[in-house]
């Protein structure tokens, strides 16, 4: 017999004290200890202590309710919150489930390795949304949405064909967007900044009708080693990582299921066609010069064409230093089988454009002065209405949205583990006191 309404609330209520009676303990028992800085041993190991229990209780709340719990944040589905801002609302509506503003303030205060590790639980709450067959396809749709950003200044774009966004530029030529990486001092390592000026740069070139085919590339850098050389990307930014300035939510979350994932599957907006595609979705140029490290790598997974400089390379060393490189564990198995995965993952192996194994990720190998002109004959090739057509299928194929969603439903854990773990930030600290802060994961 199906429980009545009335018997769900009263459930969930009495599960949601619970769940505040079991952090607010939490909480006293890291009350009474020093800050993370100046913990002994000893005391390090009362605070893991005290945090596990508190998880296990979260983990035991979220398996019986979160369904219930999305309903409630998003009023029953009719409202599409992204991630930050499904936290803070998680925080205040069910308090003990993950943390306050109030304290994620504190832990940006302090650098990587002196936190207390909140994210943890705010990875733990997306990990068991995204697995739930109710909340999972709704919350990853909802983040498909165009940002406000973009919608703001789309006017603008449309009129001039041109965007500074910061950290990328994109201009508008002809049918194409070009979006540019311009970090120009740290090879354009990516922190939680670049991640929201690209996800504007993709939703403009999604939501300007005039614009029919994408490019991303890199610009020309001032980093003494590669002056006036053009990069794609360093990956993650290690100085950055140290000083507590990569989120969770606001970089690694949402940089899969934000602008990666319009990328790949397009954006979620009311439009003509939408009985039909329900999402705006267009085709992709990657253009490589010099090197495609950690999470430049990852990008060249989910575009439909991807040309290379002849001396450029690509590698994804993110597990030799602790973390988990994004989705791409789960693209490379498509992309180059279980072996060569392997031995990019695991191992660090590095793949030089000319490599026969490199046409595994790269369409086109030209030499270096012939990326512009190689560039414009990709985006000229794919300005077909077929194209669109078919790369929604080819997707439907490769990624099947429950097999992704499963995917990031452990990655929205285990990187947040990662994220925290001893090997990561002892790493993090050691890379930082030797002043690489153009360095990558």
């Amino acid at each position: 017999m199906t429980d009545s309404y009335e018997d769900v609330v009263s459930e969930l209520s009495t599960a949601r004290k619970a769940l505040l009676a079991g952090a607010a303990e939490a909480e006293e028992a890291l009350a009474a200890l020093p800050d993370p800085a100046d913990r002994s041993p000893e005391q390090r190991e009362a605070a893991a202590v005290a945090k596990s229990a508190a998880r296990g209780l979260r983990d035991r709340f979220l398996t019986m309710h979160v369904d219930a719990v999305y309903e409630e944040l998003t009023d029953g589905r009719a409202r599409h919150p992204r991630l930050a801002e499904l936290a803070n609302t998680a925080a205040l509506a069910f308090p003990g489930l993950v943390p306050t503003a109030e304290q994620m303030a504190v832990e940006r205060g302090r650098p990587q390795e002196l936190k207390e590790g909140r994210e943890i639980d705010q990875g733990l709450l997306f990990s068991r949304l995204l697995e739930s067959p109710v909340a999972g396809p709704h919350l990853m749709d909802s983040m498909l949405q165009p940002t406000e950003r973009a919608l703001t200044g789309l006017t603008d774009f449309r009129r001039t064909g041109v965007a500074d966004l910061g950290s990328v530029r994109v201009e508008r030529r002809g049918s194409a967007a070009y979006l540019t990486m311009c970090r120009e001092d740290s090879l354009n390592a990516e922190d939680n900044q670049q991640v929201d000026d690209m996800e504007t740069a993709v939703d403009l070139a999604l939501l300007d009708p005039a614009v029919r085919v994408g490019v991303l590339r890199g610009g020309e850098m001032t980093h003494p080693r590669y002056r006036g050389r053009r990069v794609f990307s360093a990956g993650i930014n290690l100085k950055t990582l140290h000083a507590g300035g990569i989120s969770l939510v606001d970089f690694l979350l949402r940089r899969e299921l934000g602008y990666i994932a319009k990328l790949s599957r397009g954006l979620k907006v009311d439009h003509e066609g939408a009985w039909h595609s329900p999402t705006v979705a267009k085709p992709w140029v990657a253009a490589v010069d010099t090197f495609a490290i950690g999470g430049g790598a990852q990008l060249l997974l989910v575009f439909d064409r991807v040309i290379a400089a002849s001396d450029a390379y690509l590698s994804l060393p993110a597990a030799q230093e602790g973390i988990i490189p994004g989705v791409s564990n789960f693209r490379l198995q498509q992309a180059t089988g279980m072996r060569i995965s392997r031995q990019i993952v695991l191992w660090g192996r590095r793949i030089w454009a000319t490599e026969p194994d490199a046409r595994l990720f790269i369409d086109e190998v030209v030499e270096g002065t012939d990326m512009d002109r190689a560039v414009e004959q990709a985006a000229e090739r794919l300005d077909h209405p077929a194209v669109v057509t078919n790369r929604r299928m080819l997707r439907l194929a490769e990624e099947p949205p429950d097999a992704l969603r499963a995917y990031m439903a452990q990655f929205a854990l285990q990187q947040a583990l990662r994220l925290y773990s001893e090997d990561v930030t002892r790493k993090v600290t050691r890379f930082s006191a030797a002043h690489l802060s153009n360095s990558h994961f």
